[in-house]
C-alpha cells in the first residue's frame, strides 16, 4: 500500500481539521506566548534559584538526576545530554517509573544528588513516590520540582521543605487536554533556563521559531492527508527525546490508530528500519552539531531513496535542501533549545492525524483504558 496523495479541501473543512475549539489545539497554538511567560517566571525567581542551587552545583561530585513519567520523563531525556554538553558534569535522565520500581539499581550510589522532578499535574502516583524513595535511599538529596500545577500533590508536599525548591511553569501550561503539549515544552524550556541561565535572545529565537511552525500548518496537514499507516521519528543526542515524545503524541491522539516508532539516526538501521515501507512517513529532527548532523543526513538520504522524497521530512535549523524544513533564526543554538520548537512539528502532526481519524482529540480514550493522570498504580512499601 502506498501513501495517498494529499487532496484539496475547502477552508471550512481545513479549519475543522485543525481541531479548532479543542483544548489540545488551543494549548498547542499558544505555546510561543507561554514560553515567553515561562522565561519571565524563571528570571523573576533567579535570585532564589541561585541561592538554592549555588551550593549544590559547587560540589564536584554532585549527581543530577532528571525524572518524570511518560512525557515528563522525555523532558529529562532531552535536557540531560543538552545540559551535560554545556555544563560538563554528570547529568542523567531516569524515569520515575524506573526509580520507584528499581531503586537499588537506579540509586545505587549514595552521593550528593539533585533530583529534578518534572510533572504536569504532580498527581501521578510515581511522582511523589520517586522523591520519597530518593529521600529514603540517599543520605544527601535535594529536590528541584518543576511542575505546571500549584495544587498538585508533588508541589504541595515539597513547597515548604528546606531541601526542596518548587518552580511553577505558567498556569496556562497545565494542559487540560489529554496529551501534554505546552506542559512538555514549558518544563523543558524552564529547566534549560534554570541551569544554563537567562537569555532573552535565545528565548525570543525559540518562541519565533515555534511561531514559524504554527504558521506553516498546511505543510503538516499535507503530510497527514497522505494517510500513513505508521510514522517514524528519528533524532540524535538531545533530539532523540523529542523523537520519542513525538511518537507518543501520535500514538495517544490517534488512540493507537497509527503505529509509531522512534529511534536515533544510527540506531534505526540495527533492525528497527524493518518497519519502513511504502505506507510509512518519516520525520528526522536534524542536529545543529556539525558532526552529529552527518548521521541524521545519512539516514534521511537513505530513506528518501527507499520510499521517496515526499515521505521523509527533515526539520533543521540551517542548511539542508529543498525537501528540508529549515526554521529561521536558530543559528548557533544547541540542540536542547532546538527541541522546544522542533517538537511542535510532531505535536501538530499528531493533532491533524487525530482529527482526520475522527478521534476525540481531548479525550482519545473515552472508555478510560488510558487516562490523563495515570490510574491503577499501587506503590508498594520499600523494605529494608
Amino acid at each position: 500500500m502506498t501513501l495517498r496523495e494529499p487532496h484539496d479541501t475547502d477552508d471550512t473543512l481545513l479549519t475543522a481539521r485543525l481541531g479548532e475549539g479543542t483544548a489540545t489545539e488551543r494549548e498547542l497554538s499558544r505555546q510561543p506566548d507561554v514560553w515567553r511567560e515561562a522565561g519571565r517566571i524563571v528570571a523573576g525567581r533567579r535570585a532564589a534559584l541561585d541561592a538554592f542551587l549555588g551550593p549544590l552545583l559547587a560540589a564536584p561530585d554532585l549527581r543530577i538526576v532528571l525524572t518524570g513519567a511518560g512525557s515528563s520523563a522525555f523532558v529529562g531525556e532531552v535536557a540531560a545530554p543538552a545540559l551535560s554538553r554545556r555544563l560538563h558534569r554528570r547529568i542523567e535522565a531516569v524515569a520515575t517509573t524506573d526509580l520507584v520500581s528499581d531503586p537499588a539499581g537506579r540509586l545505587a550510589e549514595d552521593v550528593p544528588t539533585l533530583l529534578v522532578s518534572f510533572a504536569r499535574s504532580g498527581d501521578s502516583p510515581e511522582s511523589l513516590a520517586a522523591t520519597e524513595t530518593a529521600d529514603r535511599v540517599l543520605s544527601r538529596v535535594h529536590h528541584l520540582v518543576i511542575t505546571c500545577a500549584a495544587e498538585g500533590r508533588l508541589a504541595r508536599v515539597h513547597a515548604d521543605r528546606p531541601r526542596s525548591f518548587v518552580l511553577l511553569t505558567p498556569e496556562r501550561s497545565n494542559d487540560e487536554g489529554f496529551a501534554m503539549t505546552s506542559s512538555f515544552t514549558s518544563m523543558l524550556l524552564s529547566v534549560l533556563l534554570v541551569l544554563l541561565g537567562d537569555d532573552e535572545h535565545v528565548l525570543a529565537a525559540v518562541a519565533d521559531a515555534g511561531a514559524q511552525v504554527l504558521a506553516a500548518r498546511g505543510r503538516i496537514e499535507a503530510l497527514a492527508a497522505r494517510a500513513p499507516e505508521r510514522i517514524v521519528f528519528l533524532g540524535s543526542g538531545p533530539l532523540a527525546g523529542i523523537a520519542r515524545e513525538s511518537a507518543l503524541k501520535v500514538l495517544e491522539l490517534t488512540a493507537g490508530g497509527i503505529d509509531t516508532y522512534f529511534d536515533s539516526a544510527l540506531g534505526f538501521r540495527h533492525g528497527p528500519k524493518a518497519v519502513v515501507d511504502a505506507a510509512t512517513l518519516v520525520v528526522v529532527y536534524a542536529s545543529a552539531d556539525p558532526y552529529t548532523s552527518r548521521y541524521d543526513d545519512d539516514i534521511a538520504r537513505e530513506l528518501r531513496a527507499a520510499i521517496g522524497d515526499d515521505a521523509v521530512l527533515t526539520v533543521r535549523a540551517s542548511g539542508g535542501g529543498d525537501a528540508d524544513w529549515v526554521l529561521d533564526g536558530l543559528d548557533g543554538l544547541d540542540d536542547g533549545w532546538l527541541a522546544v520548537p522542533f517538537v511542535v512539528v510532531g505535536q501538530l502532526l499528531a493533532l491533524t492525524a487525530s482529527v482526520n481519524a475522527g478521534v476525540p482529540t481531548d479525550n482519545p480514550f473515552p472508555g478510560g483504558s488510558v487516562n490523563r493522570v495515570v490510574q491503577g498504580v499501587t506503590i508498594h512499601p520499600l523494605e529494608g
